[in-house]
């Protein structure tokens, strides 16, 4: 299937930097080395013309399977951030290896569908230096436009062209329903959490706090407060975005505004583009935060929503009381939700059109690597809803100002439903 690859064996990776063609030569022999778990493909090109090299790893790594959450890491999208590319590489290897051999990892694998992009700035990085700890050198894509300010934005309208690099991440979001994220960045050592360019805490503030904090604490030289020479002093590593410094078009607000994906940024490295003998320290560092943190897909709660003759609702509105989202939570093809939520009793609001469905659950402790499982089910005729009756898009190109117009419509529509359910 793949041409100039090496010959197969049993791969260990050398803790070293890896171009573009080495990289991709890498995956090719993942896949082929463990093909029943593994699926490579290329979601698009830079502008030079590289792939967007992205691998799955998963029990059924081709497609979607009911029930089980999509995930994803993503890394080097500021091409002279170098460390977060190779940290992927060692944890595929260290996710393939251990499969059917470590219980932890095989039941991760069974239960999860893994994405992971290496680089999604491959030109960026052919161009960056190592040792050059500071500089914009290769931080660009080859257009010179930052990659984690190009995408459209909720809180004001961005106008820089969606760059060819951004617009296949926004078609793979768009392919795929992924539950939970992370980003991988370098020159500070932090987890950073929406938003990115608005001092508002969002509705989900308690799960991202303690996502972000999960992955920090798990990180000794994360977590503490002075990692870097010149840090700032995260408390217990973790920062929220905006408070940190604001920024316009970022990706994890992307993801989490307009494509129901919780999202936070990993800086992992106080210098952007180190020396290679630094490599394993950075994969030992970083191990156990990046398998915790992937088992949180895990948290809260799942299932789908029917009609009263069993059949998946697409768009239906999945709404928690008192933690409504910019962009009202909505099924998927297969009328599936995931929510994910810390233990405790939360009110479900589930909306089709014209109707509701009110039900308080209490979610307790995820045990096994499954969330709590719960359907919903429409007694009486339901009519289908339809995406501009039922969800926020972002629309293609730099403006986003008419999704949030739909999105704020939609809002309006919820509140009247639940203030006729509260008088009842």
């Amino acid at each position: 299937m793949w041409l100039r690859v090496l010959p197969l064996f049993a791969q260990i990776l050398n803790f070293s930097y890896h171009n573009s063609e080495q990289l991709g030569t890498v995956l090719k022999n993942f896949n082929l080395q463990y093909p029943a778990i593994t699926y490579l493909h290329s979601i698009g090109k830079s502008v030079e013309g590289r792939d967007l090299w992205v691998l799955v790893v998963g029990k059924y790594p081709n497609m979607h399977t009911v029930g089980i959450p999509e995930f994803k890491y993503v890394a080097n999208m500021h091409g002279n951030e170098a460390v977060g590319r190779e940290v992927m590489l060692h944890f595929i290897e260290y996710l393939l290896i251990n499969y059917q051999k470590d219980a932890n990892i095989t039941q991760l694998i069974t239960n999860t569908r893994i994405h992971i992009m290496p680089s999604m700035n491959p030109d960026g990085f052919e161009r960056s230096s190592v040792l050059d700890c500071d500089s914009v050198n290769g931080r660009y894509n080859r257009n010179g436009y930052d990659l984690n300010r190009n995408f459209p934005d909720a809180f004001e309208e961005n106008t820089d062209p969606i760059q060819p690099e951004t617009q296949a991440v926004m078609d793979w979001i768009k392919s795929e329903h992924f539950v939970l994220s992370a980003n991988f960045h370098g020159g500070a050592m932090v987890a950073s959490y929406p938003y990115d360019n608005s001092y508002n805490t969002p509705p989900d503030n308690d799960v991202l706090t303690y996502i972000a904090g999960l992955y920090s604490n798990n990180n000794a030289k994360m977590s503490s407060a002075n990692s870097c020479p010149d840090s700032l002093g995260f408390t217990n590593g973790i920062t929220n975005g905006a408070v940190w410094y604001k920024i316009k078009g970022g990706m994890q607000d992307y993801n989490y505004i307009f494509n129901q994906c919780l999202e936070i940024t990993l800086e992992i490295s106080c210098c952007k583009y180190p020396d290679s003998s630094t490599l394993q320290g950075f994969w030992n560092d970083n191990r156990v935060s990046l398998i915790e943190y992937m088992k949180q897909v895990h948290m809260g709660i799942k299932g789908q929503v029917f009609d009263m003759n069993g059949v998946p609702i697409q768009y239906a509105l999945v709404d928690v009381l008192e933690r409504q989202r910019i962009c009202p939570y909505h099924t998927d093809k297969n009328g599936e939700y995931y929510l994910l939520l810390r233990p405790g009793t939360y009110t479900f609001n589930v909306t089709v059109i014209n109707k509701s469905i009110f039900k308080t659950i209490t979610i307790p402790e995820s045990s096994n690597l499954s969330a709590m499982i719960y359907n919903f089910q429409f007694s009486e005729k339901t009519s289908s809803p339809t995406p501009t009756s039922s969800v926020c898009f972002t629309t293609e190109g730099t403006n986003s100002s008419s999704a949030l117009q739909v999105c704020l419509l939609t809002i309006l529509l919820r509140t009247v439903l639940v203030l006729l359910h509260n008088t009842l």
